[in-house]
Order: C-alpha cells, then structure tokens, then sequence
C-alpha cells in the first residue's frame, strides 16, 4: 500500500524469509560462514540455534544460494514426520525415487546416490528447520544417517536449525551420541541497537529505497525496544509504521509513528 508513496520496489519489511534482504550482522556472517566451512570440510552435523525470528530461515535460503554447484541440497521445513516419511521427503529433495515402504531399500538407495555423489567429487547436504520439533526416536535415526560414509569421508553433511529447545534437546543424555558429532554450533540472538538501525537501512536499499523514508532517532530506539533487535519483530514494526507515516503523507518517521504502529500490533485503536 505505502511502496509506491515512497518510491520503493516492493515490500522492505515483509516477514517471508528472502535471502535477497539478509543483513550480515556479526553474528549471521559468522554462523554463514561456519556453515559454509563445515560443508566444505564435510563435517558430519552443524548446529544453529535461536529465538523465533532472529534469521534462521532467511540464513539457510541464503547459504543454499551461495553453495557452489558441486553440491547437492536437500531441505526439510516440516520435521514433524515418521522416520519412514523422513527418508522417503529426503530422497525425493535429492531427486530421487521415493516411493515404497521397505525402510532398508530406501536406505539402501540413498547410501547407492551419496555413494555416486561423492566419486563424482560432490558434496550431499542434508537442512531440516524447525529442528526443535523432531522427537528424539527421529534425531536419532538422523544420527544414524550420518553413519554413512567411506573410509576417509563423511557422505551426508547435515544442518539443523531450531529454536532453543533444539540446543536443550541436544543437551540430554539420551542423545550424546548425537551431541558429539556436532563440529559447529552457533546460537543467534537478537541485534543491539546500531544493528538494528543498519538492518533498518539496509532493509529499505534493497527494496529500492533512494533517501526516503527516514526515521528519526527516538523511533528508531523504540523500534529496537519493542522488538529487543529480533528481526522479524522489527519487521513487523516498521512495517506498521511505514504505513502509519503513509497515512500522514509523511516520508520522515517520528516516535509517534512507531506508537501508532505498536498499537496497531497490539489491537489497540
């Protein structure tokens, strides 16, 4: 509603997970980076953990884009499934043929692709999001599929990216087998406040933005307070107060426009 008010391309604050708007605070290069190190190493499991919105998502789109093309990807976004139907929707991301029931076949199958990958000089990577959801009995037999491999390398690099119930579960003394193969962990937390204020900037460039809007320096601390740098939070405040300033015909957002928008959220008038 407000995109072309400002002159902007598309929506700067959407909350879909588009790699095209990571901002590369700190903390994101650096869990880009070790998941992009671990790959490339072939290290067994890679562990990335947060609060709900901090970018776990928008990271993986992001690493998946910029893998080489000697990799082959597999992404899980439901987890909630039974080992069978696990093993079946990783065959059939890989492009392979997933039908039947027989467990042992299926397993025999992707070991037979991971197999002709690795002659070929490819690397086979395993994402599942929302990690946190998996039951133990299923983390489990993910352990079990990092069991396959030749004499001097891993075949399945597999990344898991949840919340921090992931980073408690992993913790339990049920699945230390598991715990002891994760190489890289790394846990993103929300950005302090010049962070958020370059996400904000950076947010709006990418979207088109020449100049305009501006917001002033009170909205942007309260930005940052109400959403305590989660990013998906300061999307969904400043999109409230983008359409707050639209409203007024305003291209420069003050503290009242971040109020606006915060009742806005709140269900206030």
């Amino acid at each position: 509603m407000y995109e072309a008010f400002y002159g902007l391309a598309g929506s700067p604050f959407s909350l879909t997970p588009d790699p095209r708007f990571l901002f590369f605070s700190q903390q994101h290069r650096e869990a880009f980076d070790s998941i992009l190190y671990a790959v490339h190493r072939g290290e067994g499991f890679v562990q990335i953990t947060g609060e709900v919105g901090t970018g776990k998502t928008t990271l993986c789109r992001a690493v998946l884009a910029n893998l080489p093309q000697t990799c082959r990807t597999a992404l899980i976004l439901n987890p909630v499934l039974t080992s069978l139907q696990l093993l079946r929707a990783i065959l059939k991301e890989l492009g392979q043929e997933a039908r039947g029931f027989d467990r042992s076949r299926l397993l025999d199958r992707l070991n037979d692709y991971l197999l002709a990958e690795a002659r070929a000089g490819h690397r086979v990577v395993l994402f599942i999001d929302e990690a946190q959801d998996l039951p133990t009995a299923l983390l489990e037999d993910i352990r079990l599929l990092s069991n396959l491999e030749t004499d001097d390398q891993k075949l399945l690099v597999i990344v898991l990216l949840g919340q921090p119930e992931l980073k408690a579960k992993l913790a339990s003394h049920h699945l230390r087998q598991l715990a002891q193969r994760i190489t890289v962990r790394y846990h993103l937390l929300g950005l302090h406040f010049a962070e958020t204020k370059r996400y904000i900037l950076h947010r709006l460039v990418v979207a088109g933005a020449n100049g305009r809007p501006t917001f002033s320096t009170p909205a942007l601390w309260a930005i940052h307070a109400a959403s305590k740098g989660i990013p998906r939070l300061v999307n969904a405040v400043c999109d409230k107060t983008l359409l707050a300033g639209f409203v007024e015909e305003t291209d420069f957002l003050r503290l009242r426009h971040v109020r606006k928008a915060l009742s806005a959220l709140r269900g206030g008038p």
